[in-house]
């Protein structure tokens, strides 16, 4: 079946952060969004189906995860990335985030140092700092055009009070997608430190041709009792409001204390509809993705051809997974802000690098999984911004 993900969907009024909320973040309505982590391509059919026929059962009591849920996942993830899970290391969450900081609550205590990596996806700070743990910079380098880990940094970094690294795999906003070699050293150090690492995998389908996601916590026997890892379908099938994901704890004394919060907070039985969807994603999802990748890829064509033919100046970082690129405006000669506030004035909406933490202010990070229309039109305002005819 071929996807058609030139189609334009109009998600204005539907109670659409992207859309809805465009007024109250950035000051205008009349932007076109490229900003929040979602894509305007249409749910796949074959996980609204699944939805539609649920629906249909007028009770909507409480659910109970079926063992056809952790088969789904488990399949995917062995298919996909070769990584074998056992049933019991899988643990329904509401989502990511929501993961992070059950996972910060119940490992670690009050005034714990946890390490993040900057510029990173910054909900990450909000789960450390906004639950009184200490926050430890290790900030990502850049080398060649792409983000690297600083090794010496993190070693230097790590004390007796640092209990946790939480690391974005693939990376956000810079799309890096880790290779093996540098998630077993980054691995290694945090193993010999006893710090554990939990990993942020939700874009680990998201991932372009000649590179591969490797799951930190599949690389070893000491990394899967050292890493938890956390993933949904939501990036990859758009449909993140179905509320939707899960952690993978092989370390049995790790996973218990993580069950017993969830239990004690009552936020771990979640909705089936989000269920539902996701194991119709993992089941019958191959072919739409490796679809997508295609598109996805074309549009990251389209968008570093724009720059070199109408803004040479500015060398868009090359994304090796995710739909998001990292822009450096700084060669423009503008401070950051006023760059910021020329492109909305010229009716494009991405996300502000200052968000993203150091070493993020002179970027925005530009959403491009959007229909090739939608992305040109969001491009010529670049131009627009920058005085390019």
């Amino acid at each position: 079946m071929n996807y058609n993900f030139d189609e334009l969907v109009d998600r204005k009024g539907t109670n659409c952060e992207k859309y809805d909320n465009l007024k109250q973040l950035f000051g205008k309505e009349d932007l076109i969004p490229m900003w929040v982590a979602d894509t305007d391509f249409k749910t796949p059919p074959f996980i609204v189906d699944a939805v539609k026929k649920r629906a249909e059962h007028e009770v909507y009591g409480y659910p109970v995860i079926p063992d056809s849920y952790y088969a789904a996942i488990q399949n995917w993830n062995f298919n996909r990335h070769g990584w074998m899970l056992e049933k019991k290391w899988i643990n329904y969450c509401p989502n990511v985030v929501i993961a992070l900081a059950s996972l910060v609550l119940s490992l670690t205590k009050p005034g714990d140092k946890i390490i993040v990596q900057p510029p990173v996806y910054f909900p990450f700070f909000h789960v450390v700092e906004g639950n009184n743990r200490i926050m430890i910079e290790n900030q990502l380098k850049l080398e060649g055009g792409r983000y690297v880990f600083d090794f010496e940094d993190l070693r230097s970094k790590i004390d007796e009070n640092t209990k946790m690294l939480i690391l974005c795999n693939p990376h956000n906003p810079g799309g890096r997608v880790w290779s093996k070699e540098e998630l077993t050293e980054l691995g290694r150090i945090c193993f010999e430190k006893n710090v554990i690492i939990v990993s942020d995998e939700i874009h680990s389908d998201l991932i372009f041709s000649g590179y591969k996601h490797t799951p930190i916590a599949s690389i070893s026997e000491e990394f899967s009792l050292n890493c938890i890892t956390t993933m949904s379908a939501s990036k990859t099938f758009n449909m993140a409001g179905l509320s939707s994901a899960y952690v993978v704890i092989r370390n049995k004394e790790h996973r218990t204390k993580f069950k017993r919060f969830m239990q004690a907070t009552h936020i771990s039985s979640g909705n089936f509809f989000g269920q539902i969807a996701t194991e119709a994603a993992y089941t019958h999802g191959e072919e739409w993705l490796d679809q997508l990748m295609n598109y996805l890829e074309e549009s990251w064509k389209i968008t570093e051809k724009f720059f070199e033919e109408n803004l040479p100046q500015i060398t868009p970082m090359k994304p090796e997974g995710t739909f998001l690129v990292w822009i450096d405006l700084s060669p423009l000669g503008i401070p950051s802000k006023e760059a910021f506030d020329k492109l909305i004035d010229a009716g494009v909406a991405p996300n502000p690098g200052f968000l993203f933490g150091t070493g993020g202010e002179p970027f925005v990070r530009l959403n491009i999984g959007c229909p090739h229309s939608t992305l040109m039109k969001g491009l010529e305002k670049f131009k627009v911004a920058f005085c390019c005819k």
